[in-house]
């Protein structure tokens, strides 16, 4: 079992109600002490080191608002680094908490903060939210850290970065990284493998690189007798081709007879209704 492991099986049974829990210390000298960048928040002042199970001794704690970092080269970044060469520290722990002021405050409200204090927009960076490194996720905040730090050159590459959460009411922690399980994965080629690229190849075309011209033989013959000799390979008759014995002609199947037209309708002419003449009246119609 490594320090972290250790570390959350103590607090975690801790906070279960089990007052025996905690680590010992010497059993983990190889790996202290421990570098942990945490908020300023102060309700955080009563849960550190404690949740950790650590000695003051044994605990290196940097601390900004929303323990944010904001890149590889950044100020956070050189307290991290400085941590580990100037003060020992062998592991790295980006922990974040619960119900973060950072996270609640957008950045509308963050500008009106700045005005409340006689600070006005355009005396403000451009991109407030890169600057200020204004999340919306506490867990999402941590992981961005521990990339950060893990991209980062000024930390060495065998210090482990892990990435927590600590709940501000209970001081349970929840591994959100395990710097472990990254550590251990693969991060580049294996030196003595040499990858091909195209400028290589290019420069080998153009430098010989790799083979002899002077070993390389070319067919004798050149592309001008070649050719003759296929046009000339061309130009000689061939063999006769036998002939192929007349095939019988094709019977063509018999015209039928046409058909009689249809027989013509007979002319039907309508005959007008007689006419009536009305007896006795003035008018008559014949």
């Amino acid at each position: 079992m490594r320090l972290f492991d250790a570390i959350l099986d103590a607090n975690h049974r801790a906070v279960a109600g089990d007052l025996s829990a905690g680590i010992h210390v010497a059993d983990y000298a190889d790996e202290l002490p421990v570098v942990a960048l945490t908020c300023i928040d102060p309700r955080l002042n009563r849960l550190f080191p404690g949740v950790l199970a650590l000695p003051d001794e044994h605990f290196i704690w940097l601390r900004n608002a929303g323990n944010i970092i904001t890149g590889p080269l950044s100020s956070t970044m050189r307290s991290l680094a400085l941590a580990c060469a100037v003060k020992g520290g062998r592991e790295i722990a980006v922990i974040g908490h619960t119900d973060c002021k950072v996270r609640h405050t957008s950045i509308p409200q963050l500008i009106e903060c700045f005005k409340a204090l006689g600070i006005e927009r355009h005396q403000l960076p451009e991109n407030l939210t890169e600057y200020f490194g204004v999340f919306a996720s506490e867990r999402q905040n941590v992981i961005r850290g521990v990339d950060f730090v893990r991209q980062s050159h000024l930390i060495g590459a065998r210090i482990p970065v892990h990435g927590l959460l600590v709940d501000i009411q209970s001081g349970r922690l929840e591994w959100i990284v395990n710097g472990y399980d990254v550590l251990a994965r693969p991060s580049a080629a294996q030196a003595h493998v040499r990858l091909p690229t195209l400028g290589g190849v290019v420069g080998d075309l153009v430098t010989g690189a790799g083979f002899n011209f002077g070993e390389m033989k070319f067919p004798e013959s050149k592309i001008g007798e070649t050719a003759s000799a296929v046009f000339q390979s061309l130009s000689e008759p061939g063999p006769a081709t036998p002939a192929l014995p007349p095939s019988a002609p094709t019977p063509v199947p018999p015209v039928p007879p046409a058909l009689p037209p249809p027989p013509a309708r007979p002319r039907v002419v309508p005959i007008p209704p007689p006419i009536q003449i009305h007896v006795g009246g003035r008018d008559r119609r014949r």
